[in-house]
């Protein structure tokens, strides 16, 4: 009976800590390498004009070649070995949350699939900016949270 009970805590243990952690092999952002950098142009007052705007975020993506080299560079900060075409070199504020479009502080190497299922949350909360459901320091707030903690 004890050890029934010994072994049901230490399940629930360890199902508890799965949840904290991100999955094995996942890759999350640093916070020191990558705390995330707000573009100053994108405020609460500023997103009617900004990323609320269709098509706005193409007017500031930084260019294939500098996102590229900036990847090269930080997979190997992130000790990352695989081939660069599984990474995306994503915004840890994104562009449609108002993140800073070059600030390497704001990029890192994130796999995939993963960086196009948190593309899609980018999206979602962006739609709530926009449609007032959600502050733009909240969303800023959320999304900084899932990429440090989950990838």
């Amino acid at each position: 009976m004890l050890a029934a009970a010994v072994l049901l805590l230490v399940a629930l243990v360890l199902r508890l800590e799965q949840r904290r952690s991100p999955a094995r092999g996942a890759v999350v952002a640093d916070a020191v390498r990558t705390p995330g950098v707000l573009n100053p142009d994108v405020t609460q007052a500023t997103i009617r004009s900004t990323i609320c705007v269709s098509g706005w975020t193409r007017t500031i993506r930084p260019p294939v070649d500098y996102t590229n080299a900036l990847k090269v560079k930080q997979m190997r900060l992130y000790g990352e070995t695989g081939a660069l075409s599984g990474y995306q070199e994503d915004h840890l504020i994104s562009l449609e949350l108002g993140g800073h479009p070059t600030d390497p502080r704001n990029l890192w190497p994130e796999p995939y699939p993963r960086a196009s299922a948190v593309d899609q949350i980018e999206n979602e909360l962006n739609a709530r900016v926009c449609d007032g459901s959600l502050s733009l320091r909240d969303a800023q707030e959320k999304e900084s949270a899932l990429k440090h903690d989950r990838g």
